[in-house]
């Protein structure tokens, strides 16, 4: 009887401790899920201002080297 009841015991805290390692995966994926989600909601942010930047540099460098020829009349 009494050994009955200890793997009765047993299986209940195998039956938690697997339980409690299932809920810890779960929350270590919705970590990483987040994480890479952040991840990559930056790297699209970053790209997005680097072209921006890219794009207004460009035209300012088309604007001075228009003006630049303007004025030496190369362009009219």
């Amino acid at each position: 009887m009494a050994s009955k009841g200890l793997q009765d015991l047993k299986q209940q805290v195998e039956g938690t401790a697997q339980e409690a390692v299932s809920a810890a995966g779960a929350a270590a994926q919705q970590v990483v899920d987040q994480a890479t989600e952040a991840g990559q909601k930056a790297m699209d942010q970053l790209a997005k201002t680097t072209q921006e930047t890219i794009d207004k540099t460009a035209n300012q460098a088309s604007d001075t080297f228009s003006g630049i020829g303007k004025k030496f009349g190369l362009l009219k």
